[in-house]
């Protein structure tokens, strides 16, 4: 098949162009602009790279047609996130695609409830992104329903690999953190460190998107997380990362309101949105109806992720 993605140079396409590849399939990656894979692939010379602008576009009300005219069988879309934009899009590709698979984010449940939260649990988002995203879903799943549109909804979490910083033990993205944890220095967290992560290798959130392509019967329509298969908490985490550097977490727990302004404002705010959300997510109906499999655990995801910061001279 023909098939789009776009954003397709990002962290998941990054693994997920090169299975589309060797799967038999035409890629054709859009993106802002030109730029190189996370990692590098013979997979890449057989790809049409397109560059367009989306915001600007979206502006001119054309963002939808460029991608019509490229004649996909399949449109991924990893970089939607607003209502607008989708609605844009689709209106372009209506009737005109076999599917379009939209990379949505556990955000969508807001606070957990019930854990590990299950796909049809009731939304309750905060915040900017998490509303935006559960909009989107809830567009795509009605026009699924009520018009026959062939729209899939994947929900990965904290996407992590080589190549970028991890969100980390503290709930944001400091690197600092992990270089107190090598270092045996004190840690302080917040609260009693028992709010939960829910990482996942983006190499795993790609083989998600490869399993909703070929079980399209069961994927079109519907929507599932994608993430490993144990959420971790912080305190958990922060003992295991100690770990890899044979150290024993020397950790200190404060409240919130005491533990906020001991970090950036930066920080803070990322932490707080981590742990507020605090997500623990199932992926057994991802299991049962797309044979998705992770490869990773949290740690073992996390793991690939500090050992390229080491590696690159971003920790010491």
């Amino acid at each position: 098949m023909r098939i789009v993605i776009i954003g397709g140079t990002g962290h998941v396409g990054t693994y997920l162009v090169p299975k589309l590849v060797k799967a038999g399939h035409e890629v054709i990656s859009v993106s802002r602009q030109q730029r190189t894979p996370y990692h590098s692939n013979d997979a890449w010379r057989s790809v049409s790279q397109i560059s367009i602008d989306r915001i600007k576009a979206e502006k001119k009300n054309n963002f939808g047609k460029q991608i019509r005219d490229l004649e996909p069988d399949v449109v991924i879309d990893m970089i939607c996130f607003t209502l607008e934009s989708a609605q844009q899009i689709v209106e372009a590709l209506y009737r005109e695609i076999a599917q379009f698979i939209h990379c949505g984010t556990i955000w969508v449940h807001g606070h957990s409830t019930q854990v590990p939260t299950v796909e049809n649990q009731g939304r309750h988002p905060f915040g900017e992104y998490g509303i935006n995203k559960a909009k989107i879903e809830e567009y795509l799943l009605t026009l699924a329903k009520k018009k026959g549109f062939p729209a899939t909804i994947l929900h990965p979490g904290h996407i992590v690999g080589p190549g970028w910083a991890p969100v980390n033990p503290a709930g944001n993205f400091n690197v600092e953190v992990f270089r107190k944890l090598a270092n045996n220095e004190e840690l302080l967290l917040p609260n009693f460190g028992m709010e939960t992560l829910h990482h996942v290798h983006a190499d795993d959130v790609a083989q998600s998107f490869m399993r909703a392509i070929i079980d399209w019967s069961n994927a079109v329509g519907d929507n599932f997380h994608v993430v490993s298969a144990q959420a971790i908490t912080l305190r958990g985490y922060a003992e295991a990362v100690a770990a890899w550097f044979i150290q024993e977490a020397k950790l200190r727990f404060l409240p919130w309101e005491e533990w906020k302004l001991t970090v950036s404002k930066e920080d803070a705010n990322a932490t707080w949105d981590h742990i507020a959300h605090s997500p623990n997510c199932s992926i057994e109906k991802a299991r049962k109806y797309l044979n998705y499999s992770p490869k990773y655990n949290s740690l073992a995801a996390i793991k690939e992720s500090v050992n390229w910061l080491e590696d690159n001279d971003q920790l010491f």
